[in-house]
């Protein structure tokens, strides 16, 4: 059951991402838990390195808005067309 929650939580934690940065990206649902997933494990590592998080602990749902934005936003860089 965890590893169906952390999906779950990821396809949100995306949705709200995807939904509050400005711009269009064009993704499906999966590559949105993906997103989501994605930033969550960001923010725990960065968070982990700055003192925010212990090792093996989890970041909260705010902290994993903010990496999979910043992810978002690091992908528009990658894709960008020239």
């Amino acid at each position: 059951m965890g590893i169906i929650w952390t999906i779950l939580i990821g396809l949100v934690v995306g949705v709200v991402a995807r939904f509050l940065k400005p711009g269009n990206d064009p993704m499906g649902w999966i590559m949105t838990a993906v997103l989501g997933i994605a930033g969550s494990f960001f923010a725990q590592f960065v968070g982990a390195q700055m003192g925010f998080y212990q090792e093996g602990q989890a970041a909260g749902f705010i902290a994993s808005v903010i990496g999979a934005i910043v992810l978002l936003i690091i992908w528009g860089l990658v894709t960008k067309k020239k």
